[in-house]
């Protein structure tokens, strides 16, 4: 266990609870950040990983990874990107609103894997939301692990997400962050390229090296890639998934991957025990 608080199921796990949004505030062009707060007042207790099914009610449901600091659990954070009908409608809604929660569900990332190794996140524009509940963990505990890396890369300098968190990250003495973009304007004093570049430019050693990955499953192979050819083993490597989900406890079938479930075998996995899964097409 990693000493965090054990995350309370709902009496019922399918019957959302009121949240009240607090805070509404955006990231970038199609992404938006919630601050919520339970309308009985009781801390939401959860571990880095995890998500929630969030409900606009009349509209839907979908499932969110939670994006803030387990160590505020009277606030729960939810980042979330405007792609459909649902989370369209959930961008227009404002801070007095109130929204349906179930959770938390899922496996979360195993950070007592890490301890004592050199730590690399990668991951790209808002696959940052799952990775920093976890940054945050490891930085609370920072005496326990080696060298810290955070790779980052978006497309442009209009898609960089949690630039406060960026920045303060990059101040700390013990943490490196490889900001990256695809493209940038005449000028832009920053790195520019891709996020492999940023990976080869890491100081660490691959062979204690623990690795937490939160990109597109294209992009999550070609990380694994590179950082394979920084001595890193897939069996060092952490990724989470997407999937359809909808009941959130491995019931309903439509998140199955392979032999598990991703709501609750998932959606964090160790990339070596599902590598094979992902040369077998429509998985």
């Amino acid at each position: 266990m990693d000493g965090m608080p054990v995350p309370a199921r709902l009496a019922d796990p399918m019957v959302p609870l009121p949240f009240r949004i607090t805070r509404v505030i955006r990231e970038i062009d199609g992404v938006f950040t919630w601050r919520l707060k339970a309308l009985d007042g009781a801390p939401f207790h959860y571990r880095p990983g995890q998500f929630n099914m969030v409900t606009q009610f009349g509209v839907g449901e979908i499932p969110v990874s939670i994006s803030g600091d387990c160590r505020e659990p009277d606030t729960l954070v939810h980042t979330i990107r405007a792609v459909g009908p649902v989370t369209e409608a959930m961008q227009a809604l404002r801070t007095g609103a109130v929204v349906g929660i179930r959770g938390p569900f899922g496996r979360p990332w195993p950070i007592d894997a890490a301890i004592g190794s050199d730590v690399i996140f990668v991951t790209s524009t808002i696959g940052l939301a799952p990775l920093r509940p976890l940054i945050h963990e490891v930085l609370h505990r920072r005496q326990e692990f080696g060298k810290v890396v955070i790779c980052y890369g978006t497309r442009g300098i209009d898609d960089i997400m949690f630039e406060a968190d960026l920045h303060a990250w990059r101040a700390r003495f013990d943490t490196n962050v490889h900001l990256t973009v695809h493209s940038a304007p005449s000028g832009y004093r920053g790195r520019v390229g891709g996020v492999a570049a940023a990976i080869h430019a890491a100081r660490i050693d691959g062979l204690s090296t623990v690795a937490f990955v939160c990109r597109s499953e294209a992009l999550t192979r070609q990380a694994v890639n590179t950082l394979g050819e920084r001595g890193v083993t897939p069996d060092r490597v952490w990724v989470t998934l997407e999937r359809n989900m909808k009941c959130g406890i491995g019931l309903c079938g439509h998140c199955q991957f392979g032999p598990s479930f991703m709501c609750k075998d998932g959606p964090v996995y160790r990339f070596d025990q599902i590598e094979a899964l992902y040369s077998v097409r429509e998985f």
